[in-house]
């Protein structure tokens, strides 16, 4: 039981993030997706 309160604490206080890391991490995601498909399309080259 405590393992499962301690879990939950820990989860909570993780998703507080602020909105600057969420673009951040939004535009990591996207650079990684545009590098991703141009090494796919200089393969089919």
């Amino acid at each position: 039981m405590t393992l499962n309160i301690l879990f939950m604490s820990i989860t909570v206080k993780r998703r507080m993030r602020p909105v600057q890391e969420y673009h951040h991490d939004e535009m990591v995601t996207r650079h990684f997706e545009e590098h991703k498909l141009k090494q796919e399309t200089m393969r089919m080259y």
